[in-house]
């Protein structure tokens, strides 16, 4: 794409939009970019930018504005419905994504990883071993910062691990990773796909310009993953911890990897810190793409044993009075919870609820009354929640989190877990799940340095 002289208007002014107007601008476009919404980290991005010279629209769209454009280019928080969109279409604009333009602008080879679970863990993981094994590897995506911002740093042989969303999905065009990952597509997201059909088919698309020189990696052990291996263009490998593959598997309490006509073994599950089922799965398939890459077997087992995991993601924060306070903020899925509370021993009392994404929270219905003693609820999916799940485990609606805390703490008994997984998004009451988070450890160092049981 030569960009230079041409009219670009970037759609959003978070991280994915600043840095796509960023790179636009470096690239000698003029840049243009319109948002609609009026917050901190908005009105500081649109300051940078205008004091490049930059036009900026703030807190609100307008239809003249982006008409003359020659290019538009999507956050990936904007829906593709939007009117903003519908006024680009209309004019006959080309539209792409953020992740779209920063491929076309990319160096390096990428991995790009998705799905509705578990895809931080891995990409960060992925990262790590490349890493370690002498890679000059580049993390980057929906995991933080994005593609565009990272170009100026990556060179011909780099490794871009790229974490994908299916928002980013909907608008690419040629975006063709090297080597693709699906770990499993699960209910999510429903408030913005009509269905599941559709937000299964936008994660499709994270292979569809691949070719027999690619790679797709697809979970064997999710049961609507298996047969996308007839659909691919690409290589297909596969992992599982249930069954022997032509990619990793688990064996006799090890893991193993197929290399060329070698297998290898790579480490024991006990080398494993981080918790659950799920987690072996994630470690599959890290383990994998590092030994695709050809980082050898001491340095991914290094790399695993000494990986503690993500903030936020079934983290232990405290033991209070015997009670173990676990934080899976991140935990934004029904499906994610279910992992967490699968991977529990002992009693829980859950603490879930925030923004409503329309899932079905029944799916975690048998878990809840095999596991949860108490269900504590905070947000607008409370009702939601409590309809879904109750009269099968006692229900109590909490103001805040430090209230939520407090009213699992006067329930807890020795050797009981109290877990934040709230099977939601957190923008009703929270920034991001990171603030979230840490609000559920705030509230746990305030309980333990008070003295005596809240009342519920």
């Amino acid at each position: 794409m030569d960009l230079r002289g041409k009219t670009v208007t970037v759609v959003g002014l978070g991280n994915s939009g600043q840095n796509a107007a960023l790179l636009l601008h470096d690239l000698g476009a003029i840049v243009k970019v319109t948002d609609s919404g009026d917050t901190p980290s908005a009105r500081n991005n649109t300051k940078i930018l205008r004091d490049l010279g930059i036009e900026v629209e703030a807190g609100r769209h307008t239809e003249g504005f982006i008409k003359n454009s020659d290019l538009v280019v999507v956050s990936p928080g904007v829906e593709t419905d939007s009117q903003v969109i519908g006024w680009a279409k209309s004019f006959r604009i080309p539209i792409i994504g953020e992740m779209e333009l920063g491929f076309r602008f990319c160096k390096g080879r990428i991995i790009a990883i998705t799905g509705t679970n578990g895809k931080s863990t891995v990409t960060t993981l992925v990262g790590e071993i490349l890493k370690a094994g002498g890679r000059d590897a580049v993390v980057c995506g929906n995991i933080g910062n994005s593609l565009c911002g990272e170009i100026s740093r990556i060179k011909d042989d780099t490794w871009v691990v790229l974490e994908v969303s299916s928002f980013q999905l909907e608008t690419i065009k040629s975006f063709k990773p090297y080597i693709a990952l699906i770990l499993n597509i699960t209910d999510d997201h429903m408030d913005r796909y009509n269905n599941f059909e559709e937000y299964f088919n936008e994660k499709l698309k994270i292979f569809s310009n691949q070719d027999e020189r690619d790679i797709l990696i697809l979970n064997y052990d999710a049961e609507n993953l298996r047969s996308l291996k007839d659909r691919a263009d690409s290589k297909v490998i596969l992992y599982s911890r249930l069954k022997n593959t032509n990619g990793a598997y688990v064996k006799s309490g090890k893991i193993y990897c197929v290399s060329g006509a070698a297998t290898k073994e790579i480490l024991f599950l006990g080398d494993i810190r981080l918790k659950g089922l799920h987690n072996i799965e994630n470690v599959l398939a890290a383990v994998l793409i590092g030994t695709l890459v050809g980082v050898n077997e001491d340095s991914i087992r290094n790399t695993v044993r000494s990986f503690r995991g993500l903030a936020h993601r079934v983290e232990t924060v405290d033991v209070v009075d015997g009670v173990e306070y676990i934080d899976d903020s991140k935990g934004t899925t029904v499906d994610s919870t279910y992992r967490a509370l699968e991977a529990c021993d002992r009693p829980v009392i859950l603490i879930a609820g925030g923004k409503d994404k329309h899932s079905d929270y029944s799916f975690v219905l048998d878990i809840v009354k095999k596991k949860v003693k108490a269900l504590v609820l905070i947000g607008e999916a409370q009702a939601a929640i409590k309809k879904a799940l109750r009269p099968s485990v006692n229900t109590f609606g909490a103001k805040d989190m430090f209230d939520a805390v407090s009213i699992a703490r006067s329930m807890a008994e020795k050797g009981w877990i109290v877990l934040l997984s709230p099977m939601c998004s957190s923008f009703d009451m929270f920034k991001d799940y990171k603030e979230r988070g840490e609000a559920f450890k705030k509230a746990v160092f305030m309980i333990k340095s008070s003295s005596g049981k809240a009342k519920v």
